[in-house]
């Protein structure tokens, strides 16, 4: 497993809301940066109510498509808009406010991991 190194926690102050591609709305609520090995790894960590475990929950095939649109629509332009620089873009979907590193069972959590690439996300596949 690969240690985080140094975290460095970023207001996402307002809470930035937004639609993605399953109809459903988030919040994005904490970037972070963190040193991972020898890269630099931004964390776009969001709520999103609708993956809540039990009957009429997104399903990770569909928050795919929306961790694919966030990194696109939302983490690349806020990277660019505060002058973060990331090797790895890593996009997590919480029903609730979790605290980084800490264990929630209770908790449904969904993570993917992008490299930015001219103004791209490359799905990089944890």
């Amino acid at each position: 497993m690969k240690a985080v190194l140094a975290s460095l926690i970023l207001a996402a102050s307002p809470v930035w809301a937004t639609d993605v591609p399953s109809g459903h709305s988030v919040e994005l609520y904490e970037v972070l940066v963190d040193a991972v090995e020898s890269e630099t790894w931004l964390r776009f960590r969001f709520i999103a109510p609708h993956i809540a475990r039990g009957e009429g929950a997104v399903e990770y095939d569909v928050a795919a498509s929306d961790m694919m649109h966030l990194c696109a629509a939302l983490a690349l332009p806020y990277s660019a808009e505060y002058a973060l620089a990331g090797d790895v873009i890593v996009i997590s979907l919480a029903d609730r406010a979790t605290e980084f590193g800490v264990a929630d069972p209770e908790a449904t959590q969904f993570f993917e991991a992008f490299r930015p690439v001219d103004n791209t996300c490359i799905w990089e596949g944890l």
